[in-house]
């Protein structure tokens, strides 16, 4: 007999469904305490099996730097689940509302509720935080959860699903190795979380509608940068390179083109060779990971010669191979005199690539980021307070990391989520918490309450005479 946990079959996928929509109807409260208890033993889980949870990654890239699976990962989910089981009770507490004096004697009071089983869609580039942060507001919440992770991510969703199932009933959480992406999507949840490109955030948003399910959407985008003519370009350089290297720039807010004031231009990219050097001796370096599969690798490649062909001019950081195929490794390149015909000004690079703009008007930029698809995130380098409200009152993107890039994500009383091109709803934090919760208002009514019933009469008129003429009254 097959394990429907542990079988590929769509059939016992569904199965699982099932299971926790069946557990959802005979428990529809999971007390606070439970909840608790799984979080905790899910922290636990990443703890015990840190080098397992590093090593099934690596393997997933070819290459992926244990420090950055830890820090990026491990630690970021670890922090997300104790912010949230310090704070639980006090989001769980019925909250009290006003009650208009029409219904004088009434009480309000609105309470979070679990929506139910919730479905969570990660992609490949950061697999494990993809699945815990959603997750950890989904049970705090009071759902239970399904995870189907990336097809690239597969030695890392088997791990998990062994290490998960010893400690945590499947009626609370079901990693599913092989699970179709279609069959799963399709799925009648009660939420669904998707991760990824916005034209395959459009196919599960379709699949989901069927259903009416709501959707949290973190789609990604093109990220710009802007570095302010006061900002110490050294310090800009060195952040920049970070967030845009981590992961071989495998992420979604990671920055992904540049403005740089045109008479620093030149300085720049000296600086970029200086720091790149000092983070990374060459592209062997085990700290530097691989792109994930060879049509990432291609179309890399590709976007890299196509805008050679139309005029870029591409320098190279590293003094190394500006490619290892059989590592999947492409070197980091600052590339300049772009336009809007290149392939790497219109799609997400989601690779170690950083075009970089010469600008004379801030204005321009604004102007240029306007009219473009909102971006899941903005960084801005400057110590000029006006200059950096001005962009953030003029500009629209799912968040923003001012002086630094995407440190905005590691903040976990604050949601992150994208906005139009780059996503819908949130999660981390309170609003995690709200997202994937009813908040149900009750209203009791008092004993000496009004009748409002025909036949009206001069009692009702008295009250609309009042409601139009006293301000108060609410």
């Amino acid at each position: 007999m097959t394990d429907p946990v542990t079988d590929r079959s769509a059939s016992a996928v569904r199965s699982v469904f099932d299971a926790q929509v069946s557990a959802c109807r005979n428990t529809p409260l999971i007390p606070y305490r439970t909840r608790i208890r799984v979080l905790k033993t899910i922290e636990t889980l990443l703890i015990e099996n840190d080098r397992e949870i590093c090593e099934a990654v690596s393997t997933d890239f070819g290459n992926r730097s244990v420090h950055e699976t830890r820090i990026l990962e491990i630690t970021a989910s670890l922090l997300g689940l104790r912010y949230t089981r310090k704070r639980l009770k006090r989001w769980m507490a019925p909250q009290k509302r006003h009650v208009s004096l029409v219904f004088a004697g009434g009480k309000n009071r609105v309470i979070p509720q679990a929506k139910g089983v919730v479905g969570i869609v990660t992609p490949w580039n950061y697999p494990l935080f993809l699945a815990i942060s959603p997750m950890t507001s989904a049970i705090a919440a009071g759902n239970r959860v399904m995870v189907k992770l990336a097809s690239n991510s597969q030695t890392l969703c088997r791990l998990l699903q062994r290490i998960f199932t010893g400690k945590i009933s499947p009626e609370h959480i079901a990693f599913l190795p092989g699970a179709g992406a279609n069959e799963f999507s399709s799925l009648p949840f009660n939420h669904l979380v998707f991760t990824g490109s916005p034209d395959v955030g459009k196919t599960v948003m379709k699949s989901a509608s069927r259903h009416l399910t709501p959707v949290t959407l973190e789609l990604g985008g093109k990220s710009p940068t802007i570095i302010a003519d006061d900002f110490d370009l050294s310090t800009a350089v060195k952040r920049i390179l970070f967030a845009k290297l981590m992961n071989a720039g495998q992420t979604c807010i990671a920055p992904d083109y540049l403005f740089i004031p045109k008479e620093k231009a030149t300085a720049f990219i000296d600086t970029a060779k200086t720091v790149a050097a000092s983070q990374y001796p060459d592209i062997h370096t085990p700290d530097y990971t691989s792109i994930i599969d060879e049509k990432a690798f291609s179309r890399l490649r590709d976007t890299l010669a196509d805008a050679a062909s139309k005029g870029a001019r591409i320098t190279r950081l590293l003094p190394c191979p500006i490619e290892d195929n059989a590592l999947r490794k492409i070197s980091p390149a600052v590339v300049t005199d772009v336009n809007a015909d290149m392939r790497i000004m219109n799609e997400e690079i989601f690779g170690p690539l950083l075009p970089v703009i010469p600008y004379t008007s801030h204005r321009k930029i604004m102007e240029y980021i306007n009219a473009r698809e909102r971006p899941l995130a903005l960084y801005l380098f400057t110590n000029d307070k006006s200059l950096s409200e001005d962009y953030i009152g003029q500009t629209l993107s799912g968040g923003v990391t001012i002086n630094d890039c995407a440190m905005h994500v590691a903040q976990h009383d604050m949601p992150f989520g994208g906005i139009g091109n780059s996503g819908m709803g949130h999660y981390h934090g309170y609003e995690g918490f709200v997202e994937f919760s009813k908040l149900r208002p009750v209203f009791s009514q008092s004993r000496m309450a009004l009748t409002f019933a025909p036949p009206y009469g001069k009692a009702v008129n008295r009250i609309y005479a009042a409601a139009k003429r006293f301000t108060w009254l609410s």
